[in-house]
Parts: C-alpha cells; sequence; structure tokens
C-alpha cells in the first residue's frame, strides 16, 4: 500500500497529563533536577511545592493558577532550552516512572489497538510534555509554548494550554487530522478542563475534582478512579518521535530516546 493510501485514524482519544496520566504535576516533578543544574533557587523549589500542594488537594483557583503560571514565565526567563531538554532527558525515568498510573497505561494502549490516535494535551511546557508523551507511546501533543529567542526562554507565551484554549487546539489538530470529534474521546482530572470535554462525543473525569465531577454528573459524564502506579522502565521499546502541535524549533526534544509500550491489555471503552 502506497503512503497515498494509507488509512488515517478518524477518532482520537485527548489525554489531560497532570492527575490524569500522572499522579503529580509534571513541571513540579523536575523541580529537584532544575535545582541541581542551577535553573531554580530554594526558594523557587519551596514556592513549586507549595503550588503542586494546591494542586494535587484541588485548592487552586483559576486566579491562583494564573499567578502561578505568571511565576513560572518569570522564573524560566533566560534559561537555556538544551540545558532544560538535556535534564528532562536525564531524569524523565527517575521522576516520572514511579507515578504514571497503571489504568491510564491501558487506556493508551486500547485507544491504540481501536485505531485511535492518542494526544496529550497539558498545560505544562513541550520541553517537559514531549518526552514524556514520548514514553508513554502518545502520537501527538499539545502544550504550552514559550518564547525563544537565540536559544533561551524570553519570559513570553506563545500559547498557553490552558482552558477554553486547550480546546481550541484539539478541534484544530482535530481539522489538521481528520479525526472525528464526536467519536473521540478525553479524559481529565479538572474543572478547567470543561471546554476539552465537551468538544469530543466520550468525556471522562478521571479523580475528577469537586467542580468536574458536578459537571461530570450534568454532562452524563463517566468517572474513573485510577490509583495504581506503574513502572514503565521494563515495558518500553523505541518506537517513533511523537509530534507537538505547532513546536518545530521545541521539537529538538525528540532526541530524547522515544520508546514504546509493549504491554497489551485489552479492556472495553465505554
Amino acid at each position: 500500500m502506497s503512503s497515498s493510501t494509507v488509512r488515517r485514524p478518524t477518532a482520537a482519544a485527548f489525554f489531560d497529563l497532570d492527575k490524569t496520566i500522572i499522579a503529580t504535576s509534571s513541571a513540579a516533578a523536575f523541580s529537584r533536577p532544575f535545582f541541581a543544574g542551577g535553573l531554580i533557587s530554594r526558594r523557587d523549589v519551596l514556592r513549586t511545592a507549595y503550588a503542586q500542594f494546591l494542586y494535587l488537594v484541588g485548592g487552586a483557583d483559576a486566579d491562583q493558577t494564573e499567578r502561578m503560571r505568571a511565576h513560572l514565565s518569570s522564573m524560566v526567563t533566560g534559561w537555556d532550552v538544551a540545558q532544560v531538554s538535556s535534564i528532562v532527558a536525564e531524569t524523565l525515568h527517575q521522576y516520572i516512572d514511579p507515578v504514571v498510573y497503571a489504568e491510564a497505561v491501558t487506556l493508551i494502549e486500547d485507544h491504540h489497538a481501536a485505531g485511535h490516535d492518542v494526544v496529550i494535551v497539558s498545560a505544562s511546557g513541550g520541553e517537559v510534555v514531549a518526552p514524556i508523551a514520548a514514553m508513554l507511546g502518545a502520537d501527538h501533543v499539545i502544550a504550552t509554548r514559550m518564547a525563544v529567542e537565540d536559544g533561551r526562554y524570553t519570559g513570553e507565551i506563545d500559547f498557553y494550554a490552558y482552558g477554553e484554549q486547550k480546546a481550541e487546539a484539539v478541534r484544530t489538530i482535530a481539522a489538521e487530522r481528520g479525526y472525528d470529534l464526536g467519536a473521540s474521546y478525553a479524559y481529565s482530572d479538572s474543572i478547567t478542563d470543561v471546554p476539552m470535554l465537551s468538544a469530543v462525543g466520550h468525556g471522562f473525569a478521571v479523580n475528577p475534582d469537586r467542580g468536574l465531577r458536578r459537571a461530570a454528573a450534568e454532562n452524563g459524564w463517566t468517572v474513573l478512579t485510577f490509583t495504581r502506579p506503574v513502572s514503565l522502565r521494563t515495558r518500553l521499546r523505541p518506537t517513533a518521535p511523537v509530534l507537538t502541535v505547532g513546536t518545530a524549533t521545541v521539537l529538538a526534544l525528540a532526541a530524547v530516546v522515544v520508546w514504546r509500550l509493549t504491554r497489551r491489555y485489552r479492556q472495553r471503552l465505554a
């Protein structure tokens, strides 16, 4: 079969990352190696840890989230992008492996078995999200894009993958790749992702915060509970690099060793 006649997936599964696939904040997970690499101070580590605590207990409202976004934007100004990518690549398995939900791994495999593309959609930066997505075998990434000049972050944000912007990015990639959103799936833990869940035909609330739990009841979305972490190190094999939407420069991250899951569990998709 020629490349021009290869059939594309007609549906996709869109996964939030933090507290949906992994049991923590992906950005905060790398605070220790960023500190060791001289990128952040002890004060930054403490502030990030506090923000992560609020996030994990569901106490971070929209205003707090916006303040944290502004803080992170200011904090990364001047960082060397190559150094960030190197730190993430070197510590990925140490800090992410132990906090991946086994239930999410199974769902990703099930969607691939059903012929669906898997897209990770996260408010964290592409340099952090893309290697994690590649490790999980995802096909595409939608993530926050920081402006870069001369190999360093300027502090400006080109695209913030949050709230309605996530949903708009989902609609954009669906139009580009021919996904039928009515036949597609989305998974998230946060009330801020109601626009993304509403954009597809099958929305799922994973370990939902109180707001999303109410929204799930109102919209008839299934509530899932993920509790079991799994170590991916012994279950991975090489695969093709993940593609990040709109991040040509950022995806020097494809140099990160790319892995694919071999585990093949079968579970009926709701």
